[in-house]
């Protein structure tokens, strides 16, 4: 159990590169797959560079971090409101497809190891310090983002831009995703209070 333990990482690892593999054919579009995943790649292998260089996480950490890159992945095969996600739409009765709310929701999770990193290099002083910043941290990445969602569209136009920005037709759907980024970091950090590091 303790090795198994040992290797979370390189599992998660695993599966992210596997379901990259599956959906790097024919997706829906590949404008949209390249620039969906462009990110979500950039953003793996700072997190496999930082463990080659010795900067660990929690395997809760680790969990909760392999969520967005697989999300993403397959939001960017199908682009993020054709996902099939009916089942979670009709659960809650929503007429719009939530897939991409969710997935901001999960960028929410890296405000723990955003603390862990804080914490273990000692660069705060005190709990309540690492959780606002990881707070913060997460909300200046959820405005970053709408900027390039933004930028992208505006850039490009057409289906792809239209798909990458996903708002379907929702006049409020970057402050919606950005309130989403931001409630997902808020119950993370406060979860965070609960549970001990493993």
């Amino acid at each position: 159990m303790q090795k198994i333990k040992t290797y979370v990482p390189h599992i998660l690892l695993g599966v992210y590169v596997l379901i990259f593999i599956i959906t790097a054919f024919n997706p829906y579009s590949r404008a949209v797959w390249f620039v969906e995943n462009g990110p979500i790649v950039a953003l793996v292998a700072t997190i496999v560079v930082l463990y080659c260089r010795g900067v660990r996480f929690s395997n809760t950490a680790y969990v909760l971090m392999a969520i967005l890159p697989i999300i993403h992945t397959i939001g960017g095969y199908y682009t993020f409101e054709r996902v099939p996600f009916d089942w979670f739409n009709n659960l809650f009765g929503f007429e719009r497809n939530m897939y991409d709310r969710v997935g901001h929701f999960t960028v929410g999770f890296y405000a723990l190891p955003i603390m862990e990193y804080l914490e273990s290099r000692r660069l705060v002083t005190s709990r309540a310090v690492s959780m606002t910043y990881a707070l913060f941290a997460i909300a200046f990445i959820a405005v970053f983002y709408e900027w390039i969602e933004w930028w992208y569209a505006d850039l490009y136009g057409g289906d792809a831009g239209a798909a990458f920005l996903g708002s379907q037709g929702d006049i409020w759907d970057a402050q919606k995703d950005m309130f989403m980024d931001v409630s997902g970091a808020a119950l993370t950090v406060f979860l965070s209070l609960f549970r001990k590091r493993s």
